[in-house]
């Protein structure tokens, strides 16, 4: 009982700690629209997404619908982190600011969760096959 109360005063010391740096900006209000807008982004469209796919794939009666989610998890939250690159306006004019191809990293990364989810998803079908014969 003791460590749930000393894990939730370090939580508040975070907070407390954020609101500080938060509020020490010159101009908070843009980082609050910021963290407001991550807060619609992930409850009105990146978590409605997983949960529809994760019933959609439990009606199909697929069975690796932990992999699914997970892989679904992963590849929101890497959309999430790239949204600030990926939504830059065209023609920065420091153009070092933000030098690489954002796009087609985060479809590289998107293709890299895709590739290794297929590949566990396909191991764990062979590893069940091979058991059943055994």
């Amino acid at each position: 009982m003791g460590f749930r109360y000393v894990l939730g005063g370090f939580g508040a010391a975070c907070a407390a700690w954020g609101g500080w740096l938060l509020f020490s900006q010159p101009e908070p209000w843009r980082i609050a629209v910021w963290l407001g807008g991550a807060v619609v982004v992930h409850d009105g469209l990146v978590a409605p997404l997983v949960m529809a796919i994760a019933a959609l794939a439990a009606l199909t009666g697929l069975r690796l619908r932990g992999v699914v989610r997970a892989a679904l998890t992963v590849a929101g939250s890497l959309t999430a982190i790239a949204l600030p690159p990926l939504l830059r306006p065209a023609g920065v004019a420091n153009p070092t600011v933000l030098p690489l191809d954002y796009p087609r990293n985060w479809l590289l990364a998107m293709a890299a969760v895709a590739l290794l989810t297929l590949m566990y998803a396909g191991t764990r079908a062979v590893v069940r096959r091979v058991n059943r014969r055994h």
